[in-house]
């Protein structure tokens, strides 16, 4: 008699041309998930869990996304409560709009805000931080001390939370470089980091490692 095996789950990086897929991938493989590397939609729509990573400026960002229909693929994804992971700009582009300079961008509306360049002695923030993360947060469970790895110069400063009763209000992470900026955010099936979990060694680990528990 054969005992049954525990199926892996399936993992779209999805590849507008943006982003640190590759890492991505290798530290999603590494922490139990089957994971490809896709702009076709019936796969994006279909996988278990749905990875959006994002390097560079939110306007190119934006402009890959819209090429191969992403804010679609994202918005039907959250129809159905299917997860979705945002990392770095992949976070960035979930929010209204970004401004670079004197460029205002559309992002994919999925939250209020503004993503805006950081106030601080030193721009851009690279390295290691901590992060203040919620009492109940399924993403840090286990790694809520401990440090991740950012480099960026924009984020979101603020998080605008309206009455929302009787749904949840998402559940928001703090850190710090020069003021206060979101360092990840838990919205039901949405899910995304401002640092690079792949990038963040054991830390990152646990932390993808909670993110596929919930698929």
């Amino acid at each position: 008699m054969t005992t049954p095996t525990t199926r892996r789950p399936r993992v779209v990086i999805l590849d507008y041309g943006s982003g640190n897929l590759r890492s991505a991938q290798r530290a999603l493989e590494r922490v139990g998930a089957d994971v490809s590397v896709t702009a076709e939609l019936a796969v994006a729509l279909n996988c278990d869990g749905l990875a959006v990573p994002g390097v560079g400026a939110f306007a190119s960002c934006m402009r890959g996304l819209h090429a191969i229909d992403g804010p679609r693929i994202i918005d039907r994804r959250l129809a159905g409560a299917r997860p979705v992971l945002g990392i770095c700009v992949g976070m960035q582009v979930l929010f209204d709009r970004g401004v670079e300079g004197t460029q205002e961008t559309d992002g994919c509306r999925q939250w209020p805000g503004v993503v805006d360049r950081l106030t601080a002695p030193v721009v851009p923030h690279m390295g290691w931080n901590t992060v203040a993360a919620p009492p109940g947060s399924r993403l840090f469970d286990g790694v809520a001390s401990e440090r991740f790895y950012f480099v960026h110069s924009f984020a979101a400063r603020s998080f605008p939370v309206h009455d929302a009763a009787p749904f949840l209000p998402p559940m928001v992470t703090w850190a710090e470089h020069g003021e206060p900026f979101v360092a990840a955010v838990e919205n039901g099936a949405l899910s995304a980091t401002q640092f690079h979990p792949e990038k963040s060694g054991d830390a990152g680990a646990v932390l993808l490692e909670n993110w596929l528990s919930q698929l």
